[in-house]
Protein backbone atom coordinates (compact mmCIF):
# COMPACT_ATOMS: atom_id res chain seq x y z
CA UNK A 1 0.00 0.00 0.00
CA UNK A 2 1.13 3.53 -0.80
CA UNK A 3 0.20 6.16 1.75
CA UNK A 4 0.94 9.86 1.38
CA UNK A 5 0.46 12.01 4.47
CA UNK A 6 0.47 15.79 4.85
CA UNK A 7 2.69 16.41 1.84
CA UNK A 8 3.92 19.98 1.46
CA UNK A 9 5.95 20.95 -1.59
CA UNK A 10 6.64 23.77 -3.98
CA UNK A 11 9.25 25.60 -6.00
CA UNK A 12 11.54 28.04 -4.24
CA UNK A 13 9.46 30.23 -1.97
CA UNK A 14 6.22 29.33 -3.75
CA UNK A 15 4.28 26.62 -1.95
CA UNK A 16 2.08 24.51 -4.22
CA UNK A 17 0.97 21.54 -2.11
CA UNK A 18 -0.59 22.01 1.31
CA UNK A 19 -0.98 18.90 3.47
CA UNK A 20 -1.93 16.61 0.60
CA UNK A 21 -2.85 13.13 1.85
CA UNK A 22 -4.10 10.06 0.00
CA UNK A 23 -3.60 6.30 -0.10
CA UNK A 24 -3.67 3.55 -2.70
CA UNK A 25 -4.19 -0.07 -1.70
CA UNK A 26 -2.64 -3.00 -3.52
CA UNK A 27 -4.60 -3.76 -6.68
CA UNK A 28 -6.54 -0.50 -6.53
CA UNK A 29 -6.94 2.26 -9.10
CA UNK A 30 -7.05 5.72 -7.53
CA UNK A 31 -7.66 8.86 -9.56
CA UNK A 32 -6.00 12.18 -8.72
CA UNK A 33 -8.30 14.76 -10.26
CA UNK A 34 -8.17 18.47 -10.80
CA UNK A 35 -7.95 21.21 -13.36
CA UNK A 36 -4.74 22.37 -15.01
CA UNK A 37 -2.51 24.02 -12.40
CA UNK A 38 -4.30 22.46 -9.42
CA UNK A 39 -1.16 20.68 -8.18
CA UNK A 40 -1.51 17.22 -9.72
CA UNK A 41 1.89 17.20 -11.43
CA UNK A 42 3.59 18.63 -8.35
CA UNK A 43 2.04 15.83 -6.32
CA UNK A 44 3.48 13.23 -8.68
CA UNK A 45 6.89 14.88 -8.70
CA UNK A 46 6.97 14.92 -4.90
CA UNK A 47 5.93 11.26 -4.63
CA UNK A 48 8.51 10.10 -7.19
CA UNK A 49 11.35 12.17 -5.72
CA UNK A 50 11.69 14.47 -8.73
CA UNK A 51 10.80 17.27 -6.32
CA UNK A 52 11.97 17.19 -2.73
CA UNK A 53 9.00 17.78 -0.40
CA UNK A 54 9.29 20.39 2.33
CA UNK A 55 7.53 18.06 4.76
CA UNK A 56 5.24 15.07 4.89
CA UNK A 57 5.47 11.33 4.42
CA UNK A 58 5.43 8.91 1.48
CA UNK A 59 5.17 5.33 2.74
CA UNK A 60 5.23 2.23 0.54
CA UNK A 61 4.37 -0.93 2.48
CA UNK A 62 5.77 0.61 5.64
CA UNK A 63 8.97 1.99 4.09
CA UNK A 64 9.47 5.76 4.29
CA UNK A 65 10.48 7.16 0.90
CA UNK A 66 9.97 10.88 1.43
CA UNK A 67 13.22 12.75 0.86
CA UNK A 68 14.99 9.82 -0.79
CA UNK A 69 16.51 10.28 -4.27
CA UNK A 70 14.31 9.43 -7.24
CA UNK A 71 16.42 6.38 -8.10
CA UNK A 72 15.78 4.87 -4.66
CA UNK A 73 12.05 5.47 -5.09
CA UNK A 74 12.20 3.90 -8.54
CA UNK A 75 14.02 0.88 -7.10
CA UNK A 76 11.27 0.58 -4.47
CA UNK A 77 8.79 0.03 -7.30
CA UNK A 78 7.12 3.41 -7.94
CA UNK A 79 7.26 3.88 -11.70
CA UNK A 80 5.74 6.72 -13.68
CA UNK A 81 4.46 6.98 -17.23
CA UNK A 82 5.22 10.67 -17.70
CA UNK A 83 2.99 13.24 -19.31
CA UNK A 84 4.06 13.62 -22.93
CA UNK A 85 5.57 10.09 -22.98
CA UNK A 86 9.22 11.27 -23.12
CA UNK A 87 10.54 8.55 -25.40
CA UNK A 88 13.94 8.48 -27.05
CA UNK A 89 12.54 9.18 -30.49
CA UNK A 90 15.62 8.20 -32.54
CA UNK A 91 15.92 4.86 -30.79
CA UNK A 92 13.87 1.84 -31.83
CA UNK A 93 10.76 0.65 -30.05
CA UNK A 94 12.72 -2.30 -28.68
CA UNK A 95 15.54 -0.07 -27.40
CA UNK A 96 13.02 2.16 -25.61
CA UNK A 97 11.35 -0.86 -24.03
CA UNK A 98 14.69 -2.33 -22.99
CA UNK A 99 15.41 0.83 -20.99
CA UNK A 100 12.51 -0.09 -18.72
CA UNK A 101 14.49 -3.03 -17.35
CA UNK A 102 16.59 -0.89 -15.02
CA UNK A 103 16.83 -3.34 -12.11
CA UNK A 104 18.61 -6.71 -11.97
CA UNK A 105 15.29 -8.52 -11.55
CA UNK A 106 13.69 -6.65 -14.46
CA UNK A 107 16.69 -7.44 -16.68
CA UNK A 108 16.38 -11.15 -15.89
CA UNK A 109 12.68 -11.08 -16.73
CA UNK A 110 12.99 -8.85 -19.82
CA UNK A 111 12.08 -11.52 -22.39
CA UNK A 112 8.98 -12.61 -20.45
CA UNK A 113 8.01 -8.99 -19.78
CA UNK A 114 8.26 -8.11 -23.47
CA UNK A 115 5.92 -10.95 -24.41
CA UNK A 116 3.56 -9.87 -21.62
CA UNK A 117 3.48 -6.31 -23.02
CA UNK A 118 3.07 -7.51 -26.60
CA UNK A 119 -0.10 -9.33 -25.55
CA UNK A 120 -1.52 -6.00 -24.41
CA UNK A 121 -0.05 -4.04 -27.34
CA UNK A 122 0.44 -6.36 -30.33
CA UNK A 123 1.25 -3.41 -32.60
CA UNK A 124 4.50 -2.90 -30.73
CA UNK A 125 5.74 -6.36 -31.64
CA UNK A 126 5.28 -5.46 -35.31
CA UNK A 127 7.29 -2.26 -34.82
CA UNK A 128 10.20 -3.39 -32.63
CA UNK A 129 12.83 -2.13 -35.10
CA UNK A 130 10.99 1.06 -36.00
CA UNK A 131 12.19 4.41 -34.61
CA UNK A 132 9.88 5.46 -31.79
CA UNK A 133 9.60 8.97 -33.21
CA UNK A 134 7.92 7.63 -36.37
CA UNK A 135 5.02 6.09 -34.45
CA UNK A 136 1.62 7.70 -34.01
CA UNK A 137 0.87 9.44 -30.72
CA UNK A 138 -1.21 6.51 -29.54
CA UNK A 139 1.51 4.00 -30.38
CA UNK A 140 4.07 6.13 -28.57
CA UNK A 141 1.86 6.09 -25.49
CA UNK A 142 1.74 2.31 -25.74
CA UNK A 143 5.55 2.25 -25.75
CA UNK A 144 5.66 4.51 -22.69
CA UNK A 145 3.21 2.30 -20.77
CA UNK A 146 4.96 -0.92 -21.83
CA UNK A 147 8.34 0.51 -20.83
CA UNK A 148 6.97 1.20 -17.35
CA UNK A 149 5.48 -2.31 -17.07
CA UNK A 150 8.83 -3.86 -17.97
CA UNK A 151 10.22 -2.20 -14.84
CA UNK A 152 7.89 -4.46 -12.76
CA UNK A 153 6.08 -1.68 -10.88
CA UNK A 154 4.46 -2.07 -7.50
CA UNK A 155 2.90 1.36 -7.99
CA UNK A 156 2.25 2.61 -11.53
CA UNK A 157 1.59 6.32 -12.03
CA UNK A 158 -0.15 7.34 -15.25
CA UNK A 159 0.26 11.09 -15.69
CA UNK A 160 -2.37 12.54 -18.06
CA UNK A 161 -2.59 9.43 -20.30
CA UNK A 162 -5.45 10.91 -22.35
CA UNK A 163 -3.50 14.01 -23.44
CA UNK A 164 -3.76 14.43 -27.20
CA UNK A 165 -4.98 10.89 -27.88
CA UNK A 166 -8.03 9.50 -29.62
CA UNK A 167 -10.72 8.19 -27.23
CA UNK A 168 -10.29 4.57 -28.35
CA UNK A 169 -6.55 4.67 -27.55
CA UNK A 170 -7.26 6.19 -24.15
CA UNK A 171 -9.77 3.43 -23.44
CA UNK A 172 -7.16 0.83 -24.39
CA UNK A 173 -4.58 2.34 -22.03
CA UNK A 174 -7.07 2.56 -19.16
CA UNK A 175 -8.14 -1.05 -19.74
CA UNK A 176 -4.51 -2.10 -19.34
CA UNK A 177 -4.30 -0.11 -16.10
CA UNK A 178 -7.44 -1.77 -14.76
CA UNK A 179 -6.18 -5.23 -15.71
CA UNK A 180 -2.80 -4.60 -14.06
CA UNK A 181 -4.57 -3.69 -10.84
CA UNK A 182 -7.06 -6.55 -10.84
CA UNK A 183 -4.88 -9.34 -12.23
CA UNK A 184 -1.36 -8.34 -11.12
CA UNK A 185 -2.10 -6.51 -7.85
CA UNK A 186 -0.37 -3.33 -9.01
CA UNK A 187 -1.44 -0.09 -7.34
CA UNK A 188 -2.43 2.45 -10.00
CA UNK A 189 -2.40 6.23 -9.60
CA UNK A 190 -4.31 7.82 -12.47
CA UNK A 191 -3.61 11.56 -12.79
CA UNK A 192 -6.14 12.91 -15.20
CA UNK A 193 -8.06 16.03 -16.30
CA UNK A 194 -10.73 13.93 -18.02
CA UNK A 195 -12.67 13.29 -14.85
CA UNK A 196 -15.35 11.17 -16.46
CA UNK A 197 -12.91 8.66 -17.96
CA UNK A 198 -10.86 8.61 -14.77
CA UNK A 199 -13.82 7.88 -12.50
CA UNK A 200 -15.12 5.21 -14.86
CA UNK A 201 -11.78 3.41 -14.40
CA UNK A 202 -10.87 4.14 -10.77
CA UNK A 203 -12.11 2.60 -7.54
CA UNK A 204 -11.69 5.88 -5.65
CA UNK A 205 -10.59 9.42 -6.31
CA UNK A 206 -9.19 12.57 -4.75
CA UNK A 207 -9.90 16.07 -6.08
CA UNK A 208 -7.10 18.60 -5.75
CA UNK A 209 -7.78 22.33 -5.98
CA UNK A 210 -5.18 25.01 -5.27
CA UNK A 211 -2.75 22.42 -3.94
CA UNK A 212 -5.17 20.88 -1.43
CA UNK A 213 -7.36 17.79 -1.39
CA UNK A 214 -10.89 19.19 -1.26
CA UNK A 215 -12.89 16.02 -1.95
CA UNK A 216 -12.37 12.29 -1.79
CA UNK A 217 -14.54 9.23 -2.08
CA UNK A 218 -15.48 6.27 -4.22
CA UNK A 219 -15.88 6.88 -7.93
CA UNK A 220 -19.66 6.62 -7.57
CA UNK A 221 -19.67 9.16 -4.74
CA UNK A 222 -17.59 11.65 -6.71
CA UNK A 223 -19.64 11.20 -9.86
CA UNK A 224 -22.73 12.02 -7.80
CA UNK A 225 -21.15 15.00 -6.03
CA UNK A 226 -22.70 18.31 -7.13
CA UNK A 227 -19.37 20.19 -7.02
CA UNK A 228 -17.70 17.59 -9.24
CA UNK A 229 -20.66 17.63 -11.61
CA UNK A 230 -20.52 21.41 -12.01
CA UNK A 231 -16.78 21.94 -12.03
CA UNK A 232 -15.50 18.85 -13.87
CA UNK A 233 -18.28 16.90 -15.54
CA UNK A 234 -20.13 19.86 -17.01
CA UNK A 235 -23.48 18.63 -15.73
Amino acid sequence: MLEVRNLNAGYGHVQILRDVSFKVDDGEVVAILGSNGAGKTTTVRAVTGMLRPKSGSVMLNGEELCGKPSRAILDAGIIQVPEGRQLFTEMTVYENLELGAFSITAKKKLADSLEFCYRYFPKLKERTEQAAGTLSGGEQQMVAVARALIGLPRVLILDEPSLGLAPNIVDEILTVAHDMAVNQGVSIILVEQDVNKALNTANRGYVIENGQVVLSGTSAELQGNEHVKRAYLGI
